[in-house]
């Protein structure tokens, strides 16, 4: 792709960096049981060469932000091993509170002071860095209670001060909790697409605060073309979608995950199309 096609990058709050409008998700590098994608569980995970193209494909395409998690599987360790030199060329978000178990499939929810030092420390270990751009509280739908009532975001400001994470923020699921985060923090994760807008208040918050928004389930978690009557309808309304988001006053990236390079392509293209560069203003 030309130097002059890649996708376009907004400031990722105050942090000073820029991030592409497209970030890539990595569940699907480390975790496949208990995940909402079409098919289900059991999928296969692509082995570290196929892994390794990706972030080529991703950084070929203008795609610098990659968002991992403990809760997502071996992502952390795997993303380790294979950034290598590309390490500085990403703006790299990880997670703490949730802790998923691969043997049950199911989610452990843990805010307290010392795990969420144990768990940056950890990512910083798993993927083979020293800092991390930018770490957000992984939490339940008792979002609310988490931020004001745990010591988790006092924690990460205090590792923040200390040089181990550029900003913090957190991945939300009320509008009360998304604007708690936007004022408190440096990155609200809310949800948003077509076809689901119950979080969309946030964003005036969060532009009157400065805070960076990262929308997750942007394309409803890979079940929206699921909507359209063919392949050519299904393409269309993803297109559509990706358009709607990214032109979405207060909208930073939106993040989503995909194995397969035609539909990273895709995705890329349609942000392309969308003439969204300066929409997050």
């Amino acid at each position: 792709m030309a130097q002059n096609m890649m996708l376009p990058k907004r400031p990722f709050g105050k942090t000073g960096k820029d991030v592409s409008v497209l970030g890539l998700g990595t569940v699907k590098f480390g975790r496949n049981r208990g995940v909402k994608y079409p098919g289900g569980d059991g999928f296969d995970l692509p082995s570290d060469a196929a892994a390794s193209d990706l972030l080529d494909l991703a950084l070929d395409l203008g795609i610098n932000l990659l968002d991992t998690a403990p809760a997502y599987g071996q992502a952390e360790e795997r993303l380790g091993t294979l950034l290598g030199a590309r390490r500085d060329k990403f703006f790299l978000v990880s997670k703490t509170g949730e802790e998923f178990d691969a043997d049950t499939a199911a989610s452990e929810y843990i805010f307290t002071a010392e795990h969420a030092r144990m768990s940056v420390e950890r990512s910083l270990k798993r993927l083979h860095t020293d800092y991390l751009d930018c770490v957000l509280v992984h939490a339940n739908r008792d979002d609310v209670n988490i931020i004001m009532e745990t010591p988790v975001l006092e924690t990460l400001a205090r590792m923040k001060d200390a040089g181990k994470i550029l900003s913090f923020g957190v991945s939300t699921y009320s509008v009360e909790g998304g604007c708690l985060a936007a004022r408190l923090t440096d990155c609200v994760m809310l949800a948003y697409n077509v076809g689901y807008l119950d979080e969309v208040a946030v964003l005036p918050d969060a532009q009157k605060y400065g805070a960076a928004v990262l929308v997750k389930k942007g394309l409803a978690s890979g079940h929206l073309g699921g909507y359209a009557q063919d392949a050519a309808g299904a393409a269309d309304l993803l297109g559509e979608n990706i358009r709607f988001v990214l032109g979405t006053p207060g909208v930073t990236s939106m993040v989503f995950g995909s194995l397969s390079p035609a539909n990273i392509r895709a995705n890329v293209a349609a942000a392309l199309r969308a003439g969204t560069a300066d929409a997050a203003k």
